[in-house]
């Protein structure tokens, strides 16, 4: 069962003289499209499996302090304050273009206040904590349908395109908003989580090495914040799964990425939805190549766990049999780098 937390914000906003036309300044005007009273609530839906995750995966005495750890690394993305929001409302009958754009910092899960509005339909998208996000920022959004949520260029290392994981929980809502003349309205807007994590928890077994990377693929690179759909490209980046520190003998190893996709597209070579990928360089300064391929979808609001150990080659075997495995020994004599999906 997926674990639900809910939580209200009420964000109102003083909207300037901008939004009056002129026709409403005298008595004897036309008042059909002067400004109208509008309430605004926000909801911030924190809709995720991590707790459920965590208390299934994570089980035994030397796991739990992998999951103490995890829950306080994720604590920034799973979270249930927005610290930031951005609002925008865009014309709807002609250029789609913004009206009225207003950013502010909350630092809060409930926000009251109201707004005035000329009669007239309107599409409203919101974003929460995207001022903060490193690795993804706004694009398109002076327009409605090409607001995007976009992740930046990977960086070749090594021969490797790779990107940071995200560094913010990023949650977004999109709501068609039509005024109606002399009466008072209410719209509700629910704002939904659009990144993910995934956590590589493995048991070293003892076994001596120098150095282990591991990096996330397969997932989109954008999101689409008007029609809340995801852009995949052919050969995204690796994402940097990042170190946690887990006072244990556990390797903890986390990435914070968009989606996967739902099924695999007819035209795939391989029916893998997503794939982490290790890299351990042994004492002889051989590396061992591991891609874990999944094909269960990684959902937005979720964190999955895959549970493994290493072998005396330096591969990693996961626990889960339902998880694909391809190893190649001594990969860093193989020549060119190639990211299959």
């Amino acid at each position: 069962m997926r674990h639900r937390r809910y939580f209200f914000i009420n964000i109102g906003l003083l909207l300037s003289a901008f939004w009056l036309t002129v026709g409403c300044s005298t008595i004897d005007d036309d008042l059909s499209d002067c400004g109208n009273s509008v309430k605004m609530n926000y909801q911030l839906r924190l809709v995720t499996n991590m707790t459920t995750e965590l208390q299934t995966q994570l089980t035994t005495p030397n796991e739990l302090n992998v999951a103490n750890a995890l829950r306080a690394h994720l604590k920034g993305i799973f979270t249930d304050i927005a610290h930031d929001v951005d609002l925008s409302f865009y014309d709807t009958e002609g250029a789609l273009n913004r009206l009225q754009h207003d950013q502010r910092v909350i630092d809060a899960n409930q926000w009251s206040d109201n707004l005035t509005l000329p009669i007239s339909k309107y599409m409203h998208l919101a974003i929460a904590n995207i001022a903060d996000n490193d690795v993804v920022s706004m694009k398109g959004d002076e327009y409605s349908n090409s607001s995007t949520l976009q992740q930046a260029n990977g960086q070749l290392t090594d021969g490797i395109e790779t990107l940071p994981s995200h560094t913010t929980g990023l949650f977004t809502a999109r709501q068609p908003m039509e005024l109606l003349s002399g009466v008072d309205q209410t719209f509700n807007v629910s704002l939904y989580m659009a990144n993910c994590a995934v956590a590589l928890v493995i048991d070293p077994k003892g076994l001596a090495y120098t150095d282990l990377k591991v990096y996330a693929t397969g997932f989109a690179e954008a999101f689409n914040v008007s029609d809340s759909t995801y852009i995949f490209t052919e050969n995204p980046p690796l994402v940097i799964a990042e170190p946690v520190a887990t006072d244990s003998n556990l390797l903890c190893f986390c990435s914070v990425n968009f989606p996967s996709r739902d099924a695999v597209p007819a035209s795939a070579e391989s029916p893998t939805l997503w794939q982490l990928k290790v890299y351990l360089t042994k004492p002889d300064g051989s590396v061992t190549e591991t891609i874990l391929n999944i094909d269960e979808p990684l959902k937005a609001g979720n964190l999955k766990i895959i549970k493994c150990e290493l072998d005396g080659e330096g591969a990693v075997r996961p626990y889960n049999n339902t998880v694909g495995v391809s190893v190649t020994l001594n990969w860093n004599s193989a020549g060119e780098y190639d990211t299959p999906l």
